[in-house]
């Protein structure tokens, strides 16, 4: 019995995550976007950025909402604003209407992501809770695997690649119905917060290391998401409808990352899978910049994907198990974090710009791979 009402609960909870990786889809879709309105790297890094910049803002008032009304509730808001977000690019289709689109997407995923991941801790305790964070990373893997693919598809057979838009919308619009009818108990949360105090905790040494962790992480992510079929139409002369399918290899080896790490993090050192994952990602960096090889560029793209896979939950954890007194006020700063992704593409669009080639964007990630091998002792001795 208790092994089936813990997949009633856990059935919706990674069925939102699937949702909550429609904010993948910015990585190709701002390609599009580009090409549809001809713009430069740096103003069509705006459209990832657009998305971001909300959990700059929004991610220390959700902890805080999420304080008064629970996270079961603000999941459900957040699915709606998401919802909201992949309607509108179906109803209209203009720069603007993407800003506006883009915009909703990163309100409603900072929702999503402030409280999907701790009510997780709701169902699972222990050493099961970062490895089925993890395995919530691997189903929203899935769904950023599959947004490059059904754009592709949609864009070869009908014309109209916006179609993956209402494809996700279906997908978020079941995940709120099913989480609607599922009863998750959640601990009573009595420590008096606010917005000053949440910040405060940036004070504390580990939460701002791992705060800036998850900025880098994020920032991979996206930058990653985003370079990756520049590079291969600068390199080799693809096409963008080909080109995007190097999105689907880095998120490919995400799920399969995800996959593994689900395992390898409930038994092994996490610190020295920790080190693995960004030793791929720096050797996935080093062959981006010099490589011109097809081949080559979309084994380091995988290697990069592979390696990305289980940062987030790994940081997300270890930040949440530092003050599990304050675990709401420390997710809402970490998901702050996730604004990584509106700061670091804007810096690599300049920086690609600037050069002329997407090698400067590529310096921008090795920048942030950099840093997440100076957090490695950190990750350790916690």
């Amino acid at each position: 019995m208790k092994t089936k009402n813990l997949l009633l609960q856990l059935v919706p909870v990674m069925l939102a995550f699937f949702a909550m990786g429609a904010v993948d889809l910015v990585g190709i879709a701002s390609n599009y976007v580009k090409k549809d309105f001809v713009l430069s790297d740096t103003l069509a890094n705006l459209l990832p950025s657009m998305v971001f910049f909300w959990f700059f803002v929004l991610s220390i008032p959700t902890g805080l909402l999420m304080n008064k009304i629970g996270r079961k509730k603000t999941v459900l808001f957040s699915l709606i604003v998401t919802i909201l977000a992949l309607t509108v690019p179906v109803v209209g289709y203009n720069f603007t209407l993407m800003l506006i689109s883009f915009s909703l997407l990163g309100i409603g995923n900072t929702l999503m992501q402030v409280s999907l991941n701790p009510l997780i801790s709701n169902i699972v305790a222990g050493n099961k809770f970062a490895s089925t964070l993890t395995f919530g990373q691997f189903v929203k893997a899935i769904a950023s695997f599959s947004a490059p693919v059904i754009a592709g598809w949609a864009a070869l057979k009908f014309g109209n690649w916006r179609l993956l838009f209402p494809a996700f919308a279906a997908m978020a619009l079941l995940a709120f119905l099913l989480l609607s009818f599922v009863a998750i108990k959640e601990k009573p949360y009595e420590t008096k917060s606010s917005f000053i105090g949440c910040f405060r905790l940036l004070n504390n040494k580990l939460i701002l290391l791992f705060f800036l962790g998850i900025m880098a992480h994020v920032g991979i992510d996206v930058g990653v998401n985003t370079t990756a079929p520049k590079i291969l139409m600068e390199r080799t002369g693809m096409v963008l409808a080909d080109a995007g399918f190097a999105i689907s290899i880095y998120f490919l080896f995400r799920v399969i990352g995800c996959f593994l790490g689900s395992f390898i993090l409930a038994r092994f050192a996490i610190h020295k899978f920790f080190l693995v994952s960004i030793t791929c990602m720096a050797c996935a960096m080093a062959g981006l910049f010099v490589f011109s090889d097809t081949t080559l560029l979309y084994v380091c793209i995988g290697l990069a994907g592979f390696g990305n896979s289980n940062i987030f939950p790994i940081i997300f954890s270890k930040a949440l198990q530092s003050l599990p007194e304050r675990d709401n006020e420390i997710a809402g700063l970490m998901i702050m974090g996730v604004s990584g992704g509106a700061v670091f593409p804007l810096l690599m669009g300049v920086a690609s710009d600037a050069l002329g080639v997407q090698a400067g964007a590529v310096l921008v990630i090795a920048a942030l791979v950099a840093y997440l091998f100076f957090l490695l002792p950190v990750v350790k001795n916690r």
